[in-house]
C-alpha cells in the first residue's frame, strides 16, 4: 500500500447561490483545485464525488456522470458516495483507497451540496433521511429534535448549560469572520445565542447550523510523487470509518457517538499518534452540543468536560486545541455533500500556513471529523504537513 498525499485543493465560498446551479458549484471547486494542483484534466485517473440528497434537493441523480460531462473528464470514471452529511469525507476515503492500492495515481475527490433551491421543509425532509425515516422523522422527530435530546441527556448527566452550548457558536462566528469563504463572516454574542429564537429545547437557531450551497476539491496522488508538484504536500496518516445504529433511540448512550469514538480510536493507531499530537481540528458541528460531544469522542477533553472546556475558551484560535478554525458547520456553512471535503481543504490551508488571520501557529497535525445522520457514519482522517 502506498502513502497517499494531498497536492491541491478548491472550494467555492459557502451560503446562498442564486445565480450559481449545483455543475457551476462543482465546476468552479474541481477546477480551482486542478489549478492548484498545477495539473489539467489529462492527467486525472479517476474522481469520487459526495452528494446526499441531489435527487430530491434538485432532482438531479447521476451525479459521476454529470461531473465527468462538465468538468470535461470524460471518458474518465467519475463515482459517486453517499453517507449522509458524512458524504464528502467518505469520498476522499475512497479516493484514498484508490491511490493507496496502486490501481489510480492521480484522483479528485470533490464534494457539493445545492440544497437553497428547495424551502426549508423540503430540505428538513431530505435531511431527514439521513436518520431512520421510518422510526424517527415519520414521528417528528427532525435532526434538531434529535441532537436537542442528545443536549439535554449531556445537560442531565454533566451540567452542561446553554451557555456552554452557545459558547461553541459565539467561538465558530469568530474564526468565520476571518474566513472569506464561509456563509457568516459575522460575530456574536452569548446573549444573541441565547435570546435567538427556539428550534428544539434546549436548543436554538443559533445553536444550528444553516442550510447552504457549495463545493469543495481536493487532489491526491501517491506521496512519492507529490514534490514533483508542490514543495508542500499534505501527507494522509490515517483515513477511519465507523458505523453505529441509525437510530437514536437504540444507542447505548446519548451523549456521545460511539462510532466517533472507534473511529478516532482507529485513527490514532493507524497514525501512531494521539490526541494530544493534534494541532487543530475540524470536528463537525452540525449542532452546538455536536461539537461539544465530539471533542470529548475524540480524546481532547474528558466525558462531560467539553462544554466548560468551550466556555473557557480552549478549544478558540490560541487555545489548547483549536477546533473549527473555519468557522464550522455553523458559521462556514454546511452543504452536506461538501463539508466532508471542506474540513481537508481548511486543514490544508493551515498545515501549509495559508490560513490567513486563522492561522494556528506552527500547526503541522490536523484532524477532520465528519458525521452521518445523528453518528450512525463517523469518518476521521489525519493529515500532516510533508515538508
Amino acid at each position: 500500500m502506498r502513502d497517499v498525499a494531498i497536492i491541491g485543493v478548491g472550494m467555492t465560498s459557502f451560503g446562498e447561490h442564486w445565480s450559481k446551479g449545483f455543475r457551476e458549484l462543482v465546476v468552479e471547486a474541481g477546477t480551482n483545485a486542478l489549478k492548484d494542483a498545477g495539473i489539467s484534466g489529462e492527467k486525472v485517473d479517476a474522481g469520487f464525488v459526495g452528494t446526499m440528497a441531489s435527487g430530491k434537493l434538485i432532482g438531479q441523480e447521476h451525479i459521476g456522470a454529470l461531473i465527468a460531462d462538465f468538468m470535461g473528464l470524460n471518458p474518465i470514471p467519475i463515482t459517486r458516495v453517499e453517507g449522509a452529511c458524512a458524504s464528502g469525507s467518505l469520498a476522499l476515503r475512497q479516493g484514498i483507497m484508490a491511490v493507496s492500492s496502486g490501481m489510480h495515481d492521480t484522483v479528485v475527490v470533490g464534494g457539493v451540496e445545492k440544497m437553497t433551491d428547495l424551502g426549508t421543509t423540503g430540505v428538513t425532509t431530505a435531511l431527514g433521511g439521513a436518520g431512520d425515516q421510518e422510526w424517527e422523522l415519520f414521528f417528528g422527530a427532525t435532526f434538531p429534535a434529535l441532537y436537542a435530546l442528545m443536549a439535554r441527556r449531556h445537560m442531565i448527566d454533566f451540567g452542561t448549560t446553554e451557555e456552554m452550548l452557545a459558547s461553541v457558536s459565539v467561538k465558530n462566528h469568530k474564526h468565520g469572520s476571518m474566513n472569506p469563504n464561509a456563509q457568516f463572516q459575522n460575530q456574536i454574542t452569548l446573549q444573541d445565542v441565547l435570546n435567538s429564537k427556539m428550534v428544539a429545547n434546549p436548543l436554538k437557531i443559533l445553536d444550528c447550523s444553516p442550510i447552504s450551497d457549495g463545493a469543495a476539491a481536493l487532489v491526491l496522488v501517491p506521496l512519492e510523487k507529490a514534490h514533483s508538484y508542490t514543495k508542500k504536500p499534505v501527507r494522509i496518516l490515517a483515513s477511519a470509518q465507523a458505523s453505529d445504529t441509525i437510530s437514536l433511540h437504540s444507542r447505548e448512550s446519548l451523549t456521545g457517538v460511539k462510532s466517533a469514538q472507534i473511529a478516532s480510536q482507529n485513527a490514532y493507531k493507524y497514525a501512531k499518534l494521539s490526541p494530544k499530537n493534534i494541532d487543530v481540528a475540524e470536528v463537525h458541528d452540525c449542532f452546538s452540543i455536536a461539537e461539544i460531544m465530539a471533542i470529548e469522542d475524540l480524546g481532547f477533553f474528558k466525558k462531560g468536560e467539553g462544554g466548560i472546556a468551550s466556555l473557557e475558551g480552549r478549544t478558540s484560535l490560541g487555545g489548547e486545541i483549536p477546533i473549527n478554525t473555519s468557522g464550522g458547520l455553523k458559521a462556514c456553512g454546511h452543504p452536506v455533500g461538501a463539508t466532508g471535503v471542506k474540513q481537508l481543504v481548511e486543514l490544508y490551508w493551515q498545515l501549509k500556513g495559508d490560513a490567513g488571520n486563522r492561522q494556528v501557529k506552527d500547526a503541522n497535525i490536523g484532524l477532520s471529523h465528519n458525521v452521518g445522520g445523528s453518528g450512525a457514519t463517523t469518518v476521521v482522517h489525519i493529515v500532516k504537513g510533508e515538508w
